[in-house]
């Protein structure tokens, strides 16, 4: 008794000794090993590169997190993965669903949706993948008019991180007889997008100058400390996804700094309108076209340049 006491003593302690010696060399359990998250919370556009080329990504991992009762479309999802494909060299566009609760706002400002982001988001880069996350809304942006018809669809404020307001663009579409619920999420979904591959000017330098400016409110270009007008990060290029005239408020930029507001320190380059949007899409479908409007030729030859097709 006393010897099978002895081995089964030598082999505990051996099995002991090998844990230990696996923990020491620097390898921490999976489960326990923190998630880096450096590389998904940078600036809008910081990404553009890695998102169209496959230098150091070959795979798009999409988390979808929607609130109950808000999930997108799967037309427009469909829509988005193909336009992905069509403008990146990814080989592979996997989406994630993830039903969660509503935070019960009346409004989200930035702030709201960045903590709903660090309370929600699971998918982070890992080897050859980069993760974004997109989170559908059950609320408006706030400060958002609803009376003056000034409403925010969507919009980019990381290098990986979107934001839809969903129950805005039901809201809008259904004060169309023509456009579905559909036809917006694609629109929106594509045109934030558009930023995070650097368009315009933020992290995809034009070859040629087609970026819009910014204007004040008597409609003049507004300019810097050396006289030179003060880029918009929307294209001027008349037809455009990209346009000017579909940021929140028009060229004019009118009422973006109230998303901009934010103890983050983020910038928000684009708040999709809801009107502007909605009249884009009228006067597309009134030309008897079934998708949504694309990218001009400037756009393409940025991305091309950037590493896209």
């Amino acid at each position: 008794m006393n010897k099978t006491f002895i081995i089964i003593s030598v082999l505990f302690l051996g099995l002991m000794l090998g844990c230990s010696s696996d923990t020491l060399d620097g390898d921490t359990p999976e489960q326990i090993r923190p998630v880096d998250k450096t590389a998904n919370l940078q600036g809008t556009g910081d990404s553009a590169r890695d998102l169209l080329s496959n230098d150091n990504f070959r795979k798009l991992k999409i988390e979808i997190a929607y609130v109950d009762g808000f999930q997108p479309t799967q037309e427009a999802m469909n829509g988005f993965v193909s336009y992905l494909k069509e403008r990146t060299f990814k080989e592979e566009v996997e989406l994630v669903y993830q039903a969660v609760q509503s935070p019960d706002e009346e409004s989200l400002t930035l702030d709201e949706i960045v903590d709903l982001e660090d309370k929600h988001r699971t998918v982070y880069n890992e080897d050859d993948t980069l993760a974004i996350y997109i989170y559908f809304a059950d609320a408006p942006a706030d400060g958002d008019d609803l009376e003056e018809g000034l409403v925010t669809l969507g919009a980019v404020y990381r290098n990986t991180s979107m934001i839809i307001h969903e129950a805005t663009v039901r809201r809008l579409a259904d004060q169309s007889f023509f456009i579905s619920d559909a036809d917006v999420e694609n629109t929106t979904l594509n045109h934030e997008f558009g930023h995070l591959f650097g368009l315009v000017n933020l992290g995809t330098t034009p070859i040629n100058d087609h970026e819009d400016v910014q204007v004040d409110e008597n409609g003049e270009a507004e300019t810097d400390a050396r006289g030179n007008p003060i880029g918009n990060n929307h294209c001027s290029v008349q037809g455009c996804l990209m346009r000017a005239e579909l940021q929140f408020g028009g060229p004019s930029n009118k009422g973006a700094s109230l998303l901009s507001k934010n103890s983050n320190n983020l910038v928000v380059p684009c708040r999709l309108s809801g009107a502007s949007v909605l009249k884009m899409l009228e006067n597309h479908t009134s030309k008897g076209l079934a998708d949504p409007p694309g990218l001009d030729n400037e756009c393409l030859l940025d991305l091309a340049s950037n590493g896209g097709r």
